[in-house]
């Protein structure tokens, strides 16, 4: 070992294991998120929203100014033309714009697959029943732009909402300081945006729910942010439809010993440098496997350029576990529900079954999360914080909704209010019961006519 190797500071990893006498207690700990600071944030999002409802474009500047150090005179001024969207199309390299143009195209055919029909069948009286599928009008779309910027969420957003065929889509994307992102830019002139506006936090997210002079009233919002985002849509939920509630970032890796352990080292690092909140897990029963990962993991560390947010994240919230089977590893996988699910497995497809709970399933030693988070096709947007128990990534049914149609016959109320009557009465509610029985008794006579 060289001195300078000798020298350099051990990534401090939680290793666990599933024979411990306490490894359920650990596991619960590690899984356990602090949500202290949310009554504070929840209530500047509480007082920001009101704000926005009562002084409309007026707080949406003072908010500006004051969090995003962003100063102008007018709301107008707020909103980004499509022509400055495109003209950054035509700024950025060749090779930016031919992986966003292809990203797009991915994306755009993956969500194709997704789009439902509306249908409707007969039954022996004649009755017409069935659903008819329509798209929302108007869609808010959140971009983050305060820490980093993402033009890949622009697309994995943008995009499917296009499929489902919303008529209007309305991003909030801030620019602090007045800093705009060309490749943010370009993906909304390719995703097609059709208005952009520079605010950001809480403040666009009560504008988009409730409307401003300039700002138009959305019937959902959707998009990753942070806490202030966070908790607005959660406020705002039942004006508008929200799509989830994000949390930090999760991949979760199912190992088996046979991939390359430097790829393994690399799929953590790539969740852990998102921020230091981000987690990220191997579960493997190949010991071997995990000290070698732990140590490319450590041998890599500095080389990386967010080296100190990844440090930071594997130390807080990340850990090596080892298991007795890839069966067990697929048991505390379901129990996690993580955002991202890695399968390093040299046969992943006979496991594929057995997960029940998952935002997203990379199947096999090629199959890198990276590729989800860009190019693959799925939408990144996915649950996090164990939601993946009940929800599922953003797409296409998330910009539809469904109204039931219902037709009913001469023939068709007249045998069917032989139903509604005994349980409506059960109920107390006579007029439901004899809304029913008049129309039986009209068709009735009919016939005997």
């Amino acid at each position: 070992m060289t001195r300078r190797e000798a020298s350099r500071p051990l990534l401090d990893l939680k290793r666990l294991t599933t024979l411990d006498h306490d490894f359920n207690s650990e596991l619960e700990k590690l899984l356990h998120w602090d949500t202290s600071e949310n009554n504070d944030v929840e209530r500047v999002a509480r007082e920001v929203i009101a704000e926005i409802r009562s002084r409309g474009d007026q707080a949406l500047l003072e908010y500006t100014r004051d969090f995003d150090r962003l100063s102008v005179a007018s709301a107008a001024e707020l909103e980004l033309s499509m022509e400055e969207c495109s003209a950054a199309l035509d700024r950025v390299s060749e090779v930016q714009r031919s992986a966003l143009l292809k990203a797009a195209e991915r994306i755009r055919v993956y969500h194709q697959h997704q789009q439902e029909r509306s249908w409707s069948f007969k039954d022996e009286f004649g009755n017409e029943l069935g659903q008819r599928i329509t798209a929302l009008d108007r869609v808010g779309v959140y971009v983050p732009g305060g820490q980093a910027s993402y033009p890949s969420s622009v697309l994995m957003t943008l995009i499917p909402a296009k499929v489902a065929g919303v008529q209007e889509l309305v991003v909030a994307q801030p620019t602090p300081a007045g800093v705009r992102n060309d490749m943010v830019l370009a993906a909304l002139a390719i995703a097609g945006a059709d208005r952009v506006f520079t605010v950001g936090g809480a403040q666009a997210i009560a504008a988009l729910a409730y409307g401003t002079e300039t700002v138009p009233r959305v019937d959902k919002i959707v998009g990753p942010g942070g806490a202030f985002v966070a908790a607005a849509k959660r406020l705002v939920f039942g004006q508008v439809g929200i799509d989830l509630i994000a949390g930090p970032s999760e991949v979760l890796v199912i190992a088996d010993g046979t991939t390359d352990p430097e790829w393994t080292a690399l799929d953590l690092f790539s969740q852990a440098e998102h921020d230091a909140a981000a987690q990220a897990i191997l579960l493997s029963s190949d010991e071997h496997f995990t000290d070698e990962v732990a140590r490319v993991m450590d041998r890599l560390l500095n080389a990386q350029p967010r080296a100190e947010i990844i440090r930071a994240s594997l130390e807080g919230r990340g850990a090596l576990i080892q298991t007795q089977s890839i069966a067990e590893s697929v048991e505390i996988a379901n129990r996690v529900a993580p955002e991202h699910l890695e399968l390093h497995l040299a046969d992943a497809e006979p496991v594929v079954p057995d997960i029940r709970h998952a935002g997203a399933i990379f199947c096999g030693p090629y199959a890198g999360e990276t590729f989800g988070d860009y190019v693959a096709g799925p939408s990144h947007v996915l649950p996090t914080f164990g939601t993946a128990r009940f929800a599922s990534p953003l797409g296409v049914y998330d910009f539809q909704k469904r109204s039931s149609i219902i037709n009913i016959t001469a023939e068709g109320a007249a045998s069917l209010a032989d139903v509604v009557l005994p349980i409506a009465e059960s109920e107390g509610l006579h007029a439901h019961a004899r809304a029913a029985a008049v129309r039986a008794q009209d068709s009735n006579n009919s016939k005997n006519q």
